[in-house]
Parts: C-alpha cells; sequence; structure tokens
C-alpha cells in the first residue's frame, strides 16, 4: 500500500507525534511505500535512513508563535499546507493508496478539510485529542480546571472564557472550529481509529453517525523486564509527564501533603513552579532521559496519574504497568480503563483530593503494593500493545477502507447514539 501520514510535526514532541513516527518506521519495515506530510520539521533523521520519503512545509505551530495575531492566518487557514497537500495526494492511486490524518490543529489548519474530501482517496482519522468535536480540543475548562459539560458552539460554549490565556483566544477557537465545519474536515474521514472506549463516547455524538470507530490502541514502549524482584523499600509515589492544570499536578502534591507522603515530578510546564513554592516538601526533577524516567517508574511504589480531562489512552499509565509498577489513576480519564481497581493499581474520584489521599495511604501498606506490583506486570504481558499489534490494526483498517468501505473493516464499532461521556456534553 502506499500510506500518505498527516500531521503537525515531522518529530517526537509528545505521544502522537511519536506514534506518526514509529508507525511510520514499522509500515516501511512491512514493504509499505510511506509518506509523512508535515507542516513542521526537522523530521527525525530515522524516517530517511528507513524510506520513509517526508513533505515539510517548512511552518511553524501554535505552541512556537511568539505572536498569535502573526500567527493567526496559518492557524486559521493554512494554505500553503493545503495546496502542497493536494498536490501530492492528486499522483496517487486510490486502489492501492490511503491517507492518515493523526494531527492538523497545532499547524496544518482546517483549510486541508476540502483537500481530503475531493482527493478520491479513502481516508482515516486517529483521535488523539477532540478537536473535530471541541473548539479547544479537550472538553476542558482550563478556568474551572475540570471536564467541561457545554456542547461544543452552543451559546453556553461561546459565552464561557475556558481558555488557558485568555477569552479572545477562545473566540478564535470558535471562529475556526464553525470554519472546520463549514469546510467539511469532521466529514472527511471514511474511518475513525479510536484508542479507547471513553475517547469514543465523548466524540460520536459530535460526528457522523455513519462513520465507523476501529479501536487501535498506540504501541507501548517497554520490555518484558520480569517482574519486580522487591519492593522494599516501598518507593516514592511518582507523577510523570508535564506538570500542566490539565494533568491534575497539584491536586497530587496537596493529596500527597494530606496522606504525609512525599510527590515526586518528573517533567516541568506552568504549574511546576507554583507546586514549588506551594509544596516544598514536593522533589521536583524536571524532564530526564527517557532512560532515566524508566527506572524512577520502576522504582517507584506507584506511578500517579491525576489527569481531570478526558485523556485518551495515557501511555504513561501502559509504560508504569509493564514495568510493574501499580498506577493510581483519576476515574475520568482512559487510563481507568487499562487499571484494574482494586488489583493492578487504584482508581480515585477525579479532582478529589482526600479521595487521592486516601488511595495514596492505602498503598503504605508493603504487602498490598507487592500483590499490586505482580499483578500490573503480569495483566500487561498478558496481552501486550506491541508496535506489531499496532501495526497489524492500522494494516486492517487500511485493508478495509481500500477494498469494500465500513462492511471490510475490522472489528468495526459503529458511533454510539448520544450516550455515555457523549450525552453528559449535550
Amino acid at each position: 500500500m502506499k500510506i500518505v501520514l498527516v500531521a503537525d510535526h515531522a518529530y517526537i514532541n509528545g505521544g502522537q507525534a511519536k506514534v506518526v513516527v514509529e508507525s511510520a518506521l514499522g509500515l516501511a519495515a512491512r514493504g509499505h511505500a510511506v509518506t509523512v506530510f508535515a507542516a513542521v520539521g526537522p523530521a527525525d533523521p530515522r524516517l530517511a535512513e528507513a524510506g520513509v520519503a517526508v513533505v515539510l512545509t517548512g511552518q511553524t505551530d501554535v505552541t512556537r508563535t511568539t505572536s498569535l495575531a502573526r500567527f493567526g492566518v496559518q492557524w486559521l487557514w493554512n494554505r500553503p499546507a493545503a495546496v502542497q497537500l493536494r498536490d501530492l495526494l492528486a499522483g496517487l492511486d486510490p486502489r492501492e493508496s490511503v491517507v492518515h490524518v493523526h494531527g492538523w490543529a497545532k499547524a496544518l489548519s482546517p483549510a486541508i478539510g476540502p483537500v481530503l474530501r475531493s482527493c478520491g482517496l479513502p481516508v482515516v482519522f486517529t483521535m488523539h485529542e477532540y478537536y473535530l468535536a471541541c473548539p479547544n480540543g479537550g472538553f476542558y475548562d482550563y478556568r474551572a480546571e475540570a471536564v467541561c459539560t457545554r456542547r461544543p458552539g452552543s451559546l453556553s460554549c461561546i459565552g464561557r472564557n475556558c481558555d488557558s490565556r485568555g477569552y479572545a483566544r477562545k473566540l478564535m477557537r470558535v471562529g475556526r472550529h464553525a470554519l472546520m465545519q463549514e469546510t467539511g474536515l469532521p466529514e472527511s474521514p471514511h474511518a475513525i481509529i479510536t484508542i479507547s472506549r471513553l475517547q469514543r463516547e465523548a466524540i460520536a455524538p459530535y460526528l457522523p453517525r455513519d462513520v465507523p470507530y476501529i479501536d487501535v490502541a498506540n504501541p507501548v514502549d517497554a520490555l518484558p523486564l520480569g517482574p519486580k524482584p522487591s519492593v522494599e523499600p516501598l518507593g516514592d509515589f511518582v507523577f510523570v509527564g508535564r506538570i500542566s492544570p490539565e494533568k491534575g499536578p497539584l491536586l497530587f502534591a496537596e493529596a500527597a501533603r494530606r496522606a504525609g507522603v512525599r510527590a515526586v515530578f518528573v517533567g516541568d510546564g506552568p504549574q511546576a513552579a507554583e507546586i514549588a513554592a506551594r509544596y516544598p516538601e514536593a522533589e521536583m526533577l524536571g524532564w530526564k532521559d527517557p532512560a532515566e524516567v524508566k527506572a524512577r517508574m520502576r522504582a517507584a511504589r506507584a506511578l500517579v496519574f491525576p489527569s481531570v480531562w478526558f485523556e485518551g489512552q495515557p501511555l504513561t499509565v501502559l509504560e508504569s504497568l509493564a514495568m510493574g509498577t501499580p498506577v493510581i489513576v483519576s476515574d475520568v480519564c482512559a487510563g481507568r480503563e487499562a487499571v484494574e481497581d482494586g488489583v493492578s493499581g487504584l482508581w480515585f474520584r477525579s479532582g478529589d483530593a482526600d479521595s487521592l489521599a486516601a488511595a495514596l495511604h492505602r498503598l503504605g501498606d508493603a504487602a498490598t503494593v507487592r500483590a499490586m506490583a505482580a499483578a500490573a506486570y503480569d495483566l500487561f504481558w498478558a496481552d501486550p500493545l506491541t508496535l506489531d499489534r499496532h501495526l497489524d490494526g492500522l494494516e486492517g483498517v487500511y485493508a478495509g477502507v481500500l477494498q469494500a468501505g465500513p462492511a471490510a473493516l475490522p472489528r468495526a464499532v459503529q458511533a454510539p447514539a448520544a450516550a455515555g461521556l457523549g450525552a453528559a456534553l449535550n
């Protein structure tokens, strides 16, 4: 097959781009002709080494710009990217070619929508976030630091300043969202790949009901090191990732204080300084290289994942379980789907510091930690989320959209009616 992966970035700067790069390398190794189309470089050098073609527009993204006013034209309607994508797709045979969109909201913009709808090729989307349904991409209110229950685009949504930076930016997001809907980007996929049940339930009510949904979990970068030889000493409670409001780091710091344990943070972000000032007993380690992060997770008593938004498939949770480290996870994010409450970790009520403190206190018992550590390792490696499993899933989806549309898709799950989490957002 000829596969075009569409993304904002051609290098690894987060989980989404990591999946793009790793799947490109894996698909190329299986003999497919792979092209990565992205706005922001430089490209990961491994792509060229593996024979993956890379087409870069040579642009920046919303996180790098120093002036949203200057960047606004690209952010709203990136015409140069749309033209280059149209030219790239024009030469492809629809009988053997698939377009797989991973990201567009940081740099490519809704301008790719008309290109995807008119290219004549089967189009697949992976839902790494919720930009096709929600103006800020997360069903999350940054001001309230909680899940947003307003219907996207409603008067209630438009009137609420939920943006992390200010209401003017929120209105720009609303305008771009309306533009995206008018240009048909949400209607362009022939199939949507989701990475958790929670994610599918949250987004399905806002997309066309006839689009099939297929679960293809992202791969987890882990090796079977064997169960932990010991949990003595018990180790630290560790947070790994971006220290920003939607991840719940302040909640962890407060719960740790109430439980009388130390909170350890591996990572950085906009709330790091506030935590250091308000909770001087917390240990702030900053970003570490991947090997040290894994070593910290392996040695931890538990990973604490207090995310307060509908996070789709937190890879950190899965990596922790793969290393035999239990996880204390918020019940509002999809990380809970990987954790058996009371077996391989604990769930706590999202946003509730006392509930999280109780979970921390429960893991003060060595026998409990030992049992959960063994279960975490055994349950993950009984059915591991490997790269090969991920690639098998992608090939099945691609073959389905090429052969006969939705009827040929593997494990197709039709979009539910407004139910579950979707109903809560109406």
